[in-house]
């Protein structure tokens, strides 16, 4: 794992008393000895076997169907509303040319990765489970905002939203493992916004996913990050994390979305405002339709 730099997680720059989950979690961070998660070996196959020139696609779908619940749920998507097409998909190779191979990639890596939002303890399994539905609905947004906005792959974003917390993962997982470390519950949610940026980018680079997964896991709560004038893949995540938040007590805490350079990048020829601010009710249903797809 790359260490992350003595600035990203030195506890001199904590609160005035940090709490011992604080600085046990940094210094097994700091060790080397935080445990990261594995990628799904699932998706693993399939991204060597999508990557192999000479697989074709009814070799890649005898290695998607070494796990029959990702299959199904890949046939199943094949014919949701999002990808429907004028009849019904029965089969996997029949899924996996409807949907294309770099699609179905991103889509099976996406479903494979809740396996990774596990704990033992009641109390963290909860947390757990609530940081995948965010991620799940953030992922929704993501996928949607993309489809309205030329030039991005809404699969890939549906992807790259589900990850953009992953570094949390790790941090529950410690807590899992040394409860006895937890007597405030605020400690834990200040640990994971603490760490989470750079854990979640060593997760990306130990996974060898893109750079800008990496980069997205790193900043995405870096609200007023601005590179140039064209949107990116982490301007889609922040607009969506944003409208995750309406209608909770954390939007409060939260900058207006019509203030952060990602929402002006976005509305620049690309969306209307209305479509932008109203993302929620206009396109609803299709949110519902990823939620659904992801809940599983």
């Amino acid at each position: 794992m790359p260490a992350p730099s003595q600035s990203e997680t030195d506890p001199s720059e904590a609160p005035e008393s940090p709490g011992p989950f604080f600085q046990q979690c940094c210094r097994a961070l700091k060790e080397n000895k935080l445990s990261l998660p594995t990628i799904p070996d699932i998706s693993l196959k399939i991204r060597r076997a999508i990557n192999d020139p000479k697989a074709s696609n009814t070799k890649i779908a005898r290695v998607v169907q070494m796990d029959p619940v990702i299959t199904a749920r890949l046939i199943q998507i094949a014919n949701s509303p999002l990808y429907r097409g004028r009849r019904r998909i029965e089969s996997c190779p029949q899924a996996l040319t409807r949907l294309g191979l770099k699609a179905a990639q991103h889509i099976i890596t996406t479903l494979a990765l809740k396996a990774v939002f596990q704990a033992k303890s009641h109390r963290i399994r909860k947390r757990m489970n609530a940081l995948w539905r965010h991620s799940s609905y953030v992922a929704a947004i993501c996928a949607v905002l993309a489809h309205k906005t030329p030039g991005f792959d809404p699969d890939r974003a549906m992807l790259i939203g589900l990850i953009h917390d992953i570094g949390a993962v790790p941090v529950l997982t410690f807590a899992d493992a040394h409860m006895d470390l937890l007597s405030d519950p605020a400690e834990l949610e200040h640990t994971i916004a603490r760490l989470r940026g750079p854990v979640g980018a060593a997760i990306m680079q130990r996974w060898d996913f893109p750079e800008d997964f990496a980069v997205i896991a790193r900043k995405a709560e870096d609200w007023f990050h601005d590179e140039g004038p064209e949107p990116d893949y982490l301007d889609i995540v922040l607009v969506s994390q944003l409208h995750s938040f309406i209608g909770s007590p954390q939007i409060r805490q939260l900058p207006r979305i019509d203030t952060v350079p990602a929402y002006r990048k976005l509305l620049a020829g690309r969306l209307d405002a209305d479509t932008s601010m109203n993302v929620l009710e206009t396109a609803r249903e299709e949110i519902w339709q990823i939620q659904k797809m992801l809940a599983f």
